[in-house]
């Protein structure tokens, strides 16, 4: 569990997809559907706590920015914990798929300057828009969390202009934030198993720690190269191989 625990903190920092390697193996130990995706939320709060300290201790501070962004998704949390307490299983994985797919050909045809020497946008109608985009993220992220980091990776680059590198930052920091509230709702429905969440997250946090501090240091081409070959890896898994 913490060597899994590991590898979907790494990937989740940087990209995002490390869900996708823990809830079948919180399943596969013999956890229902709805109590490994509740269990699983244990192990992201600690991983993205820590990786919002790793980017911090590099100089990469996603707030005040976050916040806005991070309590408007953690309103839309509530929403989306309450609707997964009930549901058991998805056809939701081949969405999911389609949605990769769409968010790799964005970071392809990506224009260079979206990513280099632009002013960030975070003020004004563009923080209003935003904020509106991440309730709605934060309903998914709620509900079942695979995969959000993509779409978030989408967005921030083009309409707030952040870096690749700011973008996880904020992301990290966005995730623990709605994360709170999925936690408070899995638990008062009774829904956690803390033991294995709790082993789970030592795993998740140190791959966290890893990813954060690794990642600043490094170009932001190689990162996007990173990111798009996670994707297409979880997107066919995903479309071929989800029962």
């Amino acid at each position: 569990m913490i060597l899994v625990g590991f590898a979907a903190g790494f990937i989740n920092t940087i990209a995002g997809g490390g869900t996708l390697l823990t809830m079948p193996m919180l399943i596969f130990m013999g956890l229902p559907s709805n109590i490994a995706n509740a269990t699983n939320r244990v192990a992201i709060l600690i991983q993205t706590a820590l990786g919002v300290k790793g980017f911090q201790s590099k100089g990469v501070d996603p707030f005040p920015f976050a916040w806005y962004l991070g309590v408007s998704a953690l309103l839309g949390s509530f929403i989306g914990a309450y609707i997964a307490v009930d549901v058991k299983g998805a056809l939701f994985n081949r969405i999911l798929s389609i949605i990769m797919l769409i968010v790799v050909v964005l970071m392809i045809f990506q224009p260079k300057k979206v990513n280099q020497n632009l002013i960030e946008r975070i003020n004004g109608k563009h923080l209003v828009v935003s904020t509106i985009i991440f309730f709605f993220l934060g309903i998914y992220g709620g509900f079942i969390n695979a995969g959000i980091g993509f779409m978030m990776l989408a967005i921030l680059p083009y309409i707030n202009r952040l870096s690749i590198v700011k973008s996880n930052a904020v992301k990290v920091a966005v995730v623990c934030c709605y994360t709170v509230a999925a936690v408070i709702m899995f638990q008062y429905h009774e829904l956690i198993n803390w033991k294995y969440g709790l082993i789970l997250a030592i795993g998740n946090a140190s791959g966290a720690w890893v990813s954060s501090r690794w990642s600043v240091g490094i170009p932001e081409k190689t990162i996007k190269y990173i990111i798009i070959t996670v994707i297409c890896a979880i997107g066919i898994k995903l479309w071929f191989f989800s029962a």
